[in-house]
């Protein structure tokens, strides 16, 4: 088997499975002989990692006496990169509408490398890539590799993306906020997804960003099972520890219509997540690195195409599916077809051309210019 998948669901399915028995959530169903329900995920288990035993240079890099705020807030964003294991949490703790019971909780893993893909004074970027094996019949199964979402960090930014359901969003021009970091958040396939501003808070081994509330889509493990809201109104708190780092997601399940909040039913639920990146040692991630590598300039293109169409004033809006297919399968199978030339220079103008009937097909821009 090769080591990489250029289908989405399997690796999807494998980090949507729970890796042990299933856990209770102690703060939000009593632990009791009935229990409570049951984790949505499956029964796969990810190989043995081994945690990094001491903190690493980031980290360390963070501690670091003399430095200015903003130097500061850039070593804990570059602390974001590294090799993990990643567990994710997500329990709803309470719901707004009489007879509605909570859904059950979900819990999901992964392994998975963050690297620094680009770095000046006022903004960073980082992309997520994972590389997963997992236990079956007493064999291993993988590595799986799947390009994993990235995550742009900007300072003091003079715009932003703004999601308003419906799968429509707008970048607008705002007021830049002194001392604040934008973190706008791409799919997997390079398609923005939301944005939100915070501060980061340093005081000794503390450091945390922490975001203002804002609008996003549902994530692919609740648009597969609710249709009874549109949007997540999310905070975030990121803080990082010794061993890693740690995203608190704090979200009210939004109604939403033609961009804006029902009157009388705003919000159907509240959920709580923690995702936890925990840093591993003596992992092979080196697939991933291979994929990135025959890919690279391929990605780099595909940002090209958003950067220049997103600085274009208003609405856009992005079809869920084009001749069955979601925009992710036609934008990895070309760069799986890469993956088998890998020792051939990227065609820019053909995968250029490639790019642009792809995402022309997928992307309409409703107000004001035209992708």
């Amino acid at each position: 088997m090769k080591p990489w998948l250029p289908a989405l669901a399997l690796v999807l399915s494998l980090a949507a499975s729970a890796d042990t028995a299933p856990r209770w959530y102690t703060f939000s169903w009593p632990v009791t002989d009935e229990g409570g329900p049951s984790p949505r995920g499956g029964t796969t288990t990810g190989v043995p990692v081994t945690a990094a035993p001491e903190p690493d240079d980031a980290w360390v890099a963070l501690q670091g006496s003399g430095l200015d705020t903003k130097e500061r807030d850039r070593r804990a964003i570059l602390a974001l990169a590294g090799d993990f294991r990643t567990g994710f949490d997500f329990v709803e703790t309470l719901t707004y509408l009489p007879g509605l019971d909570r859904a059950q909780p979900y819990q999901s893993w992964a392994t998975e490398f963050v690297f620094v893909l680009e770095d000046r004074p006022d903004f960073i970027a980082l992309q997520h890539i994972m590389v997963m094996s997992y236990l079956q019949d007493g064999a291993v199964r993988g590595p799986f590799v799947q390009k994993h979402w990235r995550q742009d960090w900007q300072y003091e930014s003079d715009r932003t993306l703004e999601f308003h359901g419906e799968r429509r969003w707008s970048v607008r021009p705002t007021a830049p906020e002194p001392g604040t970091w934008t973190q706008t958040v791409f799919q997997v396939d390079d398609t923005p997804r939301y944005a939100a501003t915070g501060r980061w808070t340093h005081r000794g081994n503390h450091a945390t960003w922490t975001s203002q509330r804002a609008w996003r889509p549902l994530p692919r493990r609740e648009s597969s099972t609710r249709d009874d809201y549109q949007a997540l109104a999310s905070e975030h708190r990121i803080s990082i520890t010794p061993g890693g780092w740690v995203h608190e997601q704090d979200s009210l399940k939004a109604v939403v219509s033609n961009g804006e909040l029902d009157a009388t039913t705003p919000y159907v639920a509240r959920e709580l997540g923690v995702a936890r990146y925990t840093r591993i040692v003596d992992y092979d991630f080196q697939p991933g690195r291979d994929y990135w590598r025959a890919t690279a300039d391929y990605w780099a293109e595909v940002r090209r195409w958003w950067r220049q169409h997103l600085a274009e004033q208003g609405i856009f809006e992005l079809r869920g599916r084009v001749d069955g297919q979601p925009l992710f399968v036609p934008m990895f199978e070309y760069a799986a077809a890469l993956l088998e030339r890998d020792d051939e220079p990227l065609d820019r103008d053909a995968a250029r051309a490639f790019i642009r009937d792809t995402l022309e097909r997928y992307v309409t821009l409703t107000e004001a210019g035209k992708p």
